[in-house]
């Protein structure tokens, strides 16, 4: 009897912990499932170099896309044509220096697959800084470190819209 009471205990502390879990929106990232189109593909960009081309190929290499190095007709295309950072204020300090910026990541992309047009893909992400002139270093710090974040979050984004791609 007793040996049942505490496997009932157990089957319901794991059900409430799942529950717990799903009500949330609790969801593991990182393996996205691409079709299997996009199993192989050429990532191109504008800016070769660039953190967020790194971060992507990274990313695709990461969940087992082999990425070429040179296109090929029958093989999709991911392109990334632009990501640029734009800020808007937010508010000032009473001697009229900015104390908050609204920071605006904007990134477009295209996936093109062999004998058809190109899809077009757009997205921004927002994040809020505070600025401060007399700690300038530590700000200065604090952008380039949100701005690296701002870009893994944009390469995830990607990813996740691949993986939405259905063919």
């Amino acid at each position: 009897m007793y040996k049942l009471s505490l496997a009932i205990k157990s089957l319901i502390i794991a059900l409430l912990t799942t529950s717990l879990l799903t009500a949330c929106g609790f969801q593991l990232r990182g393996d996205y499932l691409l079709d299997d189109d996009l199993q192989t593909l050429y990532l191109s960009s504008t800016d070769v170099h660039g953190e967020l081309t790194r971060l992507v190929k990274l990313n695709l290499t990461h969940n087992q896309v082999n990425v070429l190095k040179h296109s090929k007709t029958d093989i999709p295309e991911l392109r990334i044509i632009s990501d640029k950072l734009d800020r808007r204020t937010l508010s000032l300090f009473t001697n009229g220096q900015v104390a908050e910026y609204e920071l605006i990541y904007s990134v477009h992309y295209q996936v093109r697959f062999a004998g058809e047009d190109a899809k077009d893909f757009r997205f921004e992400l927002y994040r809020d800084y505070q600025d401060d002139p007399n700690l300038a270093l530590a700000k200065s710090r604090e952008l380039s470190l949100l701005l690296s974040e701002m870009r893994t979050s944009g390469a995830d984004k990607i990813l996740r819209d691949l993986a939405r791609i259905q063919r």
